[in-house]
């Protein structure tokens, strides 16, 4: 039985305030899916920007070589593209140029079917007080969870 792949971006929840999320596909030649489904790629730094054609791309997703790719392997850094529907990518494109807000891919997993997706959101950058009261609220969960653990005893 496989497991499952479940890479995450970390960094966009506390960077961002998410809004709206979408699923999308990704476009991924034959090594780039084996590193994928081998758990071998990250979305830390990568952003979503859209071509001058109205498609979106995900930029600077790393995904590591196949280990057993040869000469044909893919670069590991790169622009690739993502699937929506039209109307998901009207929707997108015109509440970037209008409020100024920006795309972020949070999630990459893998479906029953065998197929990579990304998560991707509709984000707005926080402020730095908006960053501290995530660490406050993380903190006192951190110490809610460990005075439950203490009275179970």
């Amino acid at each position: 039985m496989q497991k499952s792949i479940n890479i995450k971006n970390k960094r966009a929840r506390f960077e961002y305030e998410l809004m709206d999320q979408y699923t999308a596909g990704i476009v991924l030649t034959g090594t780039e899916i084996k590193s994928i489904r081998a758990g071998k790629a990250s979305i830390a730094e990568s952003f979503c920007s859209f071509s001058e054609q109205d498609e979106l791309f995900i930029i600077n997703m790393y995904i590591e070589e196949y280990s057993h790719g040869g000469y044909v392997n893919h670069r590991t850094k790169g622009d690739r593209k993502l699937l929506l529907q039209r109307k998901e990518l009207r929707k997108l494109l015109k509440q970037i140029q209008n409020v100024g807000l920006t795309i972020v891919p949070i999630q990459v997993f893998i479906t029953d079917k065998g197929l990579a997706k990304v998560r991707i959101a509709l984000a707005k950058g926080k402020k730095i007080h908006d960053k501290r009261e995530t660490l406050k609220d993380r903190d006192n969960q951190r110490n809610l969870d460990r005075v439950k653990k203490n009275f179970r005893r």
